[in-house]
């Protein structure tokens, strides 16, 4: 309700504003009768509606989402214990290597009576770290520093996918986008205060890299002429360094990678040459950011890939040899996908110099039909590997446990309420397809696809939402309200940017708010006593998930 109050505060004279086209002639009447308990005069109707232009200046709009995004996830902060089980395990790890004066790569407290060996990159512990010595100075303890380090790359998420956005399409788009972000719960419960995951991390790397595209992407003025093409080492390093926080970091390989490939069939369709060389230094940036990410492995840890049971497993079955790359996912990476990827550019910006346009598209399709043929015939090893690549490399086919089911409708609503409708809207972006709306098919449909195998996967998937739900919700307004005469025009103005905004707020508003911890004083007590009464190399058997609260209460 909150929410909904204060977002409702501009309307509904604000709309009058945000289509961007000349609406002053409408009768000042027509609102009175329309909302017959409106006594503003004209000049304070003018008033209203240049505070509504003010509002959606990017100074404010930014301060709003942010301001909101804050909110939504300092909620949890009125409960003392975290959420879930893993977080109990992350901070347990930090604390024991504080004690230490070092990270400990083998600790005896967990998973006994075998112990456990640290395989996480050490970013994920890091982070806290590092904020608790900046905020300590305030008297901000490490369990509290703790806490609150997911709100922070949470809300950083949210300000720099305003701003990308802001850069592709404009001061509307970017607005709803990223207040759908900031509200959903999808994106919520993975970035809110007592719940530290490392996904969080990799969506952050993510929304800084699509800030670095767009720049380099809309920096066009003959002043910059080709400095913009620096701005792709944005995406470069942003890649390279989501390694250092998270195991299963490699989507946002997957997503830049996408985003290139879009590029080049937008240039190709639109017969704008000069973007193929974007396409293809995006592409080559990805390549830097896996050698980064070989390079921070050997520094910080690697991820889950990194010459695992599976990733044997798979190379032994396919018959190929690893070498000095021994992740597999980088591994397809570099040795597959980006020369797949050139070729396939080159293979577009050819195609361009075919003027009959029928004909272009004609040899287009043929050619990469008979190309993906002949590469599943003589590919060999690399075939198999592209293969094993589209299953998520044997993760998918896993044993299903919670987080590893399929999303059912209730599980999509939940995370993303009223923005589930309005995302197919999306699609009216493709009567006149500008690069952004091709562009962004490189997140879009990896995520849904993500998003249809795994529930764990509705938090990757909610900055794709969210973007198709903010771009759909203009679209539509823009398709609809020319349609319809003054009186009809407004007040479907106000059911589509206030009323179904405010309901998406405040239907993430309440979810987030009735988020509650497993945990208790009851289990706190119970494994507290367990700790005093118990000899330090005593086992405790537990379920994997309780075993963290064993961990963390009684170092067990």
């Amino acid at each position: 309700m909150v929410v909904g109050t204060t977002f409702l505060s501009y309307s509904p004279y604000s709309l009058l504003v945000i289509h961007g086209n000349s609406y002053s002639h409408f009768k000042f009447a027509a609102l009175i009768r329309l909302f017959p308990g409106i006594t503003m005069t004209d000049e304070k109707f003018e008033k209203v509606i240049k505070l509504s232009e003010k509002f959606l200046e990017p100074r404010y709009a930014l301060s709003f989402v942010v301001i909101i995004a804050a909110i939504f996830r300092l909620i949890p902060l009125r409960y003392h214990y975290l959420f879930g089980y893993d977080p109990y395990f992350h901070l347990a790890y930090i604390e024991e290597s504080l004690k230490a004066g070092e990270w400990m790569k083998f600790i005896t407290f967990a998973t006994g009576p075998w112990g456990m060996r640290m395989d996480s990159p050490l970013g994920l512990y890091m982070t806290p770290v590092y904020i608790y010595k900046l905020l300590s100075v305030f008297g901000v303890s490490l369990y509290n520093a703790f806490r609150i380090t997911p709100v922070i790359f949470g809300v950083l998420t949210v300000a720099f996918f305003y701003l990308a956005m802001l850069n592709f399409y404009g001061k509307r788009e970017a607005f709803f986008s990223s207040f759908f972000l900031a509200v959903m719960f999808g994106h919520a419960f993975r970035s809110m205060a007592n719940y530290y995951r490392g996904d969080n991390y990799m969506l952050f790397w993510y929304s800084v890299a699509l800030f670095g595209i767009s720049l380099a992407l809309t920096k066009t003025r003959r002043a910059w002429k080709y400095k913009r093409y620096i701005f792709y080492l944005i995406p470069a390093f942003a890649s390279g360094l989501a390694s250092i926080f998270w195991k299963a970091y490699y989507p946002i390989f997957v997503f830049l990678l996408g985003n290139a490939l879009f590029i080049a069939l937008w240039a190709f369709f639109m017969d704008k040459k000069r973007y193929f060389l974007d396409s293809a230094l995006l592409t080559l940036s990805t390549a830097l950011g896996a050698l980064l990410a070989i390079k921070f492995g050997d520094m910080y840890g690697h991820g889950m890939l990194w010459n695992s049971y599976l990733t044997k497993k798979i190379v032994g079955s396919i018959g190929l040899q690893l070498g000095s790359i021994k992740d597999l996912y980088l591994l397809a990476h570099i040795k597959l996908f980006i020369p797949l990827s050139l070729f396939f550019i080159l293979f577009l910006f050819g195609l361009t110099y075919i003027s009959n346009k029928k004909i272009r598209f004609a040899v287009f399709g043929t050619g990469l039909l008979i190309g993906l043929l002949m590469f599943f015939k003589v590919g060999g090893s690399y075939a198999s590997l592209l293969k094993e690549a589209s299953t998520g490399f044997g993760i998918f086919r896993s044993a299903p446990i919670l987080e590893t089911q399929k999303s059912g409708f209730g599980d999509l609503f939940t995370a993303y309420n009223l923005v589930l409708f309005l995302a197919p809207f999306y699609v009216l972006k493709f009567k006149k397809p500008k690069m952004a709306d091709f562009m962004t098919l490189g997140l879009i449909i990896p995520s849904l696809i993500m998003v249809y195998y795994w529930t764990r996967f509705l938090f990757i998937g909610s900055m794709a939402i969210a973007l198709m739900g903010g771009v759909g919700l203009v679209a539509l307004y823009d398709f609809v309200i020319p349609r319809f005469e003054e009186r009809k025009a407004l007040a479907l103005s106000i059911a589509l940017l206030v009323i179904i905004p405010a309901f998406s707020g405040a239907l993430g508003f309440e979810r987030v708010y009735q988020e509650k911890p497993f945990m208790n004083k009851n289990w706190e007590n119970a494994l507290r006593y367990l700790g005093k009464v118990s000899n330090e190399n005593d086992i405790v058997l537990a379920w994997w998930d309780y075993g963290h609260w064993v961990t963390y209460y009684a170092r067990r």
